[in-house]
């Protein structure tokens, strides 16, 4: 296996580990990243979906005994059925839009120059949201009802525009309807293992002539420092927002598009597809 693709492959699953759970878009960083790196063919494509897994996987086992209590508890305990009925309604959103307006997206849109202005446009958003008086209307994720889960169904869908978040709506969504801070999180993190798994396998599938087993090295790298990464963000970011609210990250999305668009601008980094 070629080193150089290892390193490649390790620094990607670094930055998918740690940009997926936190509010700044791991898809953004992803295609940033795979562009200067020259690993954005459909090969690299095909690596960012298997490296997902690997922080999939970091959320599982962060919750893992949340999540086999769920199970245990499914038809017989009333907080389990909730939460999976909720998971159910919130993923709905994404997946219908996702399945009609993703080929249209990816054409358009999955580009440095628009990645950075979803960057900073999404920036202001997290200002605004953070500087609006925060009513907790909803304490844990054990309180949310199925309405709840559809609103926040919805705000998960913003991130179909790369650059946007995934958390970021999600966290940012629950904040704006009512939930605590740690509610919003802990949920976005819940509906990240049905929405990220889901895509995983159907753009496995839809990608599968492009599997090689020449790749697995590859792809174990990813997948590990993908894992590793994403698991140490968690446990960072549920410590992090018990004292901070998420205006660091809006200054640092607010920055990083604009080092994006000032580099595409004055041609320092030949961004391919800006």
């Amino acid at each position: 296996m070629d080193p150089i693709l290892l390193l490649k492959a390790l620094i990607l699953g670094i930055v998918e580990g740690l940009t997926e759970f936190l509010p700044i878009s791991s898809t953004g960083h992803l295609i940033l990243a795979g562009d200067l790196l020259n690993f954005n063919d459909d090969r690299g494509k095909l690596f960012e979906i298997v490296i997902q897994s690997g922080a999939i996987l970091a959320v599982v086992w962060e919750y893992r005994a949340r999540i086999a209590g769920v199970f245990r508890g499914l038809g017989r305990d009333r907080l389990a059925n909730r939460l999976v009925l909720n998971l159910a309604i919130a993923f709905m959103p994404l997946a219908v839009l996702g399945l009609l307006f993703k080929k249209a997206i990816e054409a358009h849109l999955f580009k440095p120059v628009p990645v950075a202005l979803a960057f900073i446009v999404g920036a202001f958003v997290i200002i605004w949201a953070e500087r609006r008086t925060h009513t907790v209307r909803v304490a844990t994720v054990d309180d949310m009802t199925p309405l709840d889960a559809l609103k926040l169904g919805f705000a998960q869908a913003a991130a179909l525009i790369p650059g946007t978040s995934r958390s970021g709506a999600t966290i940012i969504g629950g904040l704006l309807f009512g939930l605590s801070r740690k509610a919003a999180t802990e949920f976005s993190f819940f509906l990240a293992i049905p929405t990220l798994f889901a895509a995983t396998a159907y753009n496995l599938y839809k990608e599968r002539a492009l599997l090689n087993a020449d790749d697995l090295g590859m792809w174990a790298v990813g997948f590990v420092s993908a894992f590793v990464s994403a698991f140490l963000c968690v446990r960072w970011l549920l410590r992090y927002i018990s004292s901070h609210d998420f205006t660091a990250f809006a200054w640092y999305r607010i920055a990083f598009g604009l080092v994006v668009l000032a580099t595409a601008h004055f041609g320092w980094v030949q961004w391919t597809a800006a």
